[in-house]
């Protein structure tokens, strides 16, 4: 496991997706339409005449939100996501390069997290020229004993994420693809601490994934059950 994709610099994860994700012919880091855009493709599989523009974003989807407004008036885009499936926290020295200690992250993380992000654009779902891809990783986060840290860990900072190896992938091309984070056998309507128990979700995350689905279209409100809302699939 000490054997990693990719490089050890700043945001060596976005890099080594990057490098996994690209195919011989790809044009990496080229301008589209004023924007610079990770790799641009030519996808006979995209119902379009136009190249496939293909977005890595390993974090925050805001800051992307009106790029991928932009682009999708005219080109197919794809958003590609990886989520640690599995992690490592290496610690490391203040010089960035001396490790201290490694261990395994006990937090384990699932397609579904996809939206903790999402809810930063799920109207682009229903762009006909949209998909959004899910990468399951191994990754190893790195942490510096630096003294530069948060208020939380204030001895420690968030210094890199590397790739390990990419384990499993899953794309969505619309909004239907998303109703599957709805168990078949939860009864309708049903509520947020509902959808949480039967799917095994958080509760936080249950309420990312109705508010989600309901700006796709596909889900509504039907009611409510004292000051809990009930949503039932959109008829």
């Amino acid at each position: 496991m000490s054997e990693h994709i990719g490089t050890l610099k700043e945001r060596s994860l976005h890099a080594a997706v990057k490098q996994w994700y690209s195919s011989p012919g790809d044009e990496l880091e080229k301008r589209v339409a004023g924007y610079v855009v990770d790799i641009v493709r030519n996808d006979e599989s995209v119902d379009c005449d136009r190249p496939l523009l293909i977005e890595i974003q390993t974090r925050n989807f805001t800051p992307l939100k009106r790029k991928l407004d932009k682009l999708t008036e005219e080109y197919a885009v794809r958003l590609v996501h990886p989520i640690a499936k599995e992690k490592w926290i290496v610690r490391v020295a203040a010089d960035g390069e001396t490790q201290i200690g490694r261990r395994k992250s006990p937090k384990r993380g699932t397609v579904a997290h996809l939206f903790d992000q999402l809810v930063s654009i799920p109207e682009l779902v229903n762009r006909d020229l949209f998909s959004v891809e899910v990468l399951l990783i191994q990754e190893e986060e790195v942490r510096c004993h630096d003294g530069k840290g948060s208020w939380r860990h204030p001895e420690w900072t968030r210094s890199d994420r590397r790739l390990l190896k990419v384990v499993e992938r899953q794309l969505f091309k619309g909004s239907s693809d998303f109703l599957q984070f709805v168990p078949p056998d939860i009864v309708r309507p049903f509520t947020n601490k509902q959808l949480a128990r039967v799917g095994k979700y958080s509760v936080a995350l249950a309420t990312k994934i109705t508010y989600c689905l309901k700006k796709m279209g596909v889900l509504d409100v039907v009611g409510k059950d004292r000051n809990a809302q009930l949503f039932s699939d959109r008829i």
